[in-house]
């Protein structure tokens, strides 16, 4: 378990951090994800991966606990036209100051950020991140479009 901890509290509490909490909030979420992990493990199906399994534990004890200080908007805007913007590698690629980049992130809406990180710096496919964040993937897909353009935006790069 100490392994396993290891490898992803890194990992977890980046995740939390973009999705808008806290250092200690974060840290708390994933106590909190840990001890749920070693309670629930055999029950762990394998219908996904074990790293989309942990980040959705992580994700929904973060919300129960902001959820008991707080309320959630899950409101998201829906495209008005078809995605003609660039891939999200040539996004990248194009902004090669890495600090710009991350305060372009810092300043997108958790949701938009937290698809970002998950896609990309986790590697995970848009239907893990659909079952993390407990949204379809159309959801995951729209906060795709809306993060890639204003991320556009914010590196000064226009279509």
């Amino acid at each position: 378990m100490r392994l396993f901890y290891d490898r992803y509290h890194a990992r977890l509490h980046g995740f939390l951090r973009g999705r808008g909490a806290a250092p200690d909030e974060a840290d708390d979420a994933i106590h909190d994800t840990m001890l749920a992990v070693w309670k629930t493990a055999d029950r762990f199906e394998g219908a996904s991966s074990a790293r989309s399994w942990l980040f959705s534990i992580a994700r929904n004890r973060f919300v129960d606990r902001t959820r008991k200080t707080a309320r959630l908007s899950f409101v998201d805007e829906v495209p008005d036209c078809m995605d003609e913007a660039s891939t999200p590698e040539e996004v990248t690629m194009a902004a090669s100051d890495a600090d710009r980049v991350r305060r372009c992130l810092e300043n997108l809406k958790p949701d938009h950020r937290t698809v970002l990180r998950l896609l990309f710096y986790e590697d995970l496919s848009i239907a893990d991140v659909s079952e993390i964040e407990g949204v379809p993937e159309g959801t995951v897909k729209s906060r795709i479009f809306h993060a890639k353009r204003l991320m556009m935006n914010c590196l000064g790069k226009r279509d």
